[in-house]
């Protein structure tokens, strides 16, 4: 799941600005080792997350599968199983010695694949208030998300409401 988060989150960061404090604070937060983060490396990461971004706002889970392909074929390099640091066993989709770049990339194509086959292919969004930017794993009971929050949510039915009220005042 941290892989498909930290993706979700790199997205998320497109629509609100790039700033490489923010992304080093990011990576920290999602637990990338090694954080040695230059200008140059922050603008591959960049772009990297602007090809993370048609899996969060594909039309079809075939759309969605199309560019998690794209993203496997040019971000996963190694793949294998490990148990480090008492944790059960899990994948690794790039080698611990590899640059910081390739481990993100690698991180987030991997978990982007495992949360879609393990939940249908459905469960990535972005939310659905207009002027919210937010990308999202949606890892509701239901699997019907459409805000990334329930503020945004409650904010766009607020927002529904009014302009509906306006409406019938004016007739």
């Amino acid at each position: 799941m941290t892989g498909s988060l930290l993706a979700a989150d790199l997205v998320t960061l497109l629509g609100r600005g790039w700033d490489i404090q923010h992304l080093r604070e990011l990576l920290s937060n999602h637990e990338i080792r090694q954080i040695t983060l230059t200008t140059e490396k922050s603008q591959q990461i960049l772009a990297w997350a602007t090809l993370l971004e048609p899996a969060f706002t594909a039309e079809s889970v075939d759309a969605r599968l199309e560019s998690i392909n794209i993203l496997l074929a040019k971000g996963a390099t190694k793949t294998y199983v490990t148990a480090h640091d008492g944790l059960r066993p899990h994948l690794h989709f790039a080698s611990e010695d590899q640059d910081l770049v390739a481990r993100v990339k690698a991180v987030t194509a991997g978990g982007l694949a495992i949360f879609t086959v393990e939940s249908g292919g459905q469960r990535l969004g972005t939310c659905q208030r207009q002027g919210c930017t937010v990308a999202y794993v949606d890892t509701s009971r239901n699997g019907l998300r459409t805000y990334c929050s329930a503020r945004c949510g409650n904010r766009d039915a607020v927002d529904r409401h009014r302009s509906s009220s306006r409406r019938d005042s004016q007739h």
